[in-house]
C-alpha cells in the first residue's frame, strides 16, 4: 500500500505542477529558438534510426508515455510512422483531450497512470519518453514507470529517451536526469547510445532575441546543450 500512495501522490504533484505553469507561447514553433530545438531534435533522431538500421518506420509499433497534446506523435506520423500503429498515454485530462482530436482515430490514446496503461507486454518496438521523466521527483515512481516501459517492449526495441541532464534552479517542479539515472533506470539494457543537444533554453530564448542565427552559433559548444537523446535497447 505504500507504494500505492506515494504512486497516487506523486501523480497527483505533477498535475498540480502543471497547473502552476504558464508557458504562454513558450514552446511555439513560430519562436526562433523552439524550431530550431524542434528541427536538431528531429534530425538527431531520424539519424538515430539509421544507425540503428530501422527501415519501414510504418512497420513499427510505437507507445509514447506522456503524449501531452499529440505533437511527438504528429511529428512521427509525419516521418512515416503508421497511425494505427501508434498508441499515445496522457495522465492529465485536458491534453488528453487535445490529442484525441488532433491524432488520426487509427492512433489509441489513453487517459490515466502509464504504469496501468493497456499496453501488452513485448508488443513494442519503441517506447518515447519526451522530458517526462524530469517531472517525476520520486525515485520509486521513476523506477516503476521505467519497469512499465521496459515490460512493453519486444526483445530488440529501444526506449527512445529524450530529457534534460541538469537542474534548473528557478524552477523546483522539476529536476535533471543525468545518463547515469537512465542506466540505473534500465540495467538490463544490451547497449545505450547518447546523443547530447538542445541549446540551454533559457541561453537559447535570450541569443534569439539577438537573432536566431546565435542559436546554431552557440549549439557547436557541447555542454551548452542540456539535453539527451538516447536509444537504450533491450537485449534480443
Amino acid at each position: 500500500m505504500g507504494a500505492e500512495r506515494r504512486q497516487q501522490e506523486e501523480l497527483q504533484a505533477v498535475a498540480e505542477r502543471y497547473a502552476r505553469r504558464a508557458a504562454g507561447d513558450l514552446y511555439s514553433p513560430l519562436r526562433p529558438e523552439v524550431w530550431q530545438m524542434l528541427h536538431e531534435r528531429q534530425r538527431t533522431m531520424l539519424q538515430m534510426f539509421r544507425a540503428q538500421g530501422l527501415g519501414d518506420l510504418g512497420a513499427l509499433q510505437l507507445a509514447e508515455v506522456g503524449c501531452g497534446s499529440g505533437g511527438n506523435l504528429l511529428e512521427l506520423l509525419r516521418l512515416g510512422f503508421a497511425p494505427q500503429q501508434l498508441i499515445g498515454i496522457e495522465l492529465l485530462p485536458e491534453r488528453h483531450a487535445q490529442a484525441r482530436q488532433a491524432l488520426p482515430a487509427a492512433t489509441r490514446v489513453w487517459l490515466g497512470d502509464a504504469t496501468e496503461a493497456p499496453v501488452e507486454p513485448g508488443s513494442q518496438h519503441l517506447v518515447l519518453q519526451s522530458t517526462v521523466f524530469s517531472s517525476l521527483l520520486d525515485d520509486g515512481v521513476q523506477q516503476r514507470l521505467a519497469d512499465a516501459m521496459w515490460r512493453w517492449l519486444r526483445p530488440g526495441g529501444a526506449v527512445l529517451w529524450y530529457d534534460f541532464t541538469v537542474d534548473n534552479p528557478r524552477n523546483r517542479d522539476v529536476r535533471g536526469v543525468p545518463l547515469s539515472r537512465v542506466r540505473t533506470l534500465f540495467p538490463g539494457a544490451s547497449r545505450l547510445v547518447a546523443r547530447r543537444v538542445t541549446l540551454a533554453p533559457p541561453l537559447a530564448r535570450l541569443v534569439c532575441r539577438a537573432h536566431p542565427a546565435l542559436y546554431g552559433a552557440l549549439n557547436t559548444v557541447p555542454w551548452l546543450r542540456t539535453h539527451v537523446l538516447a536509444w537504450v535497447e533491450k537485449p534480443r
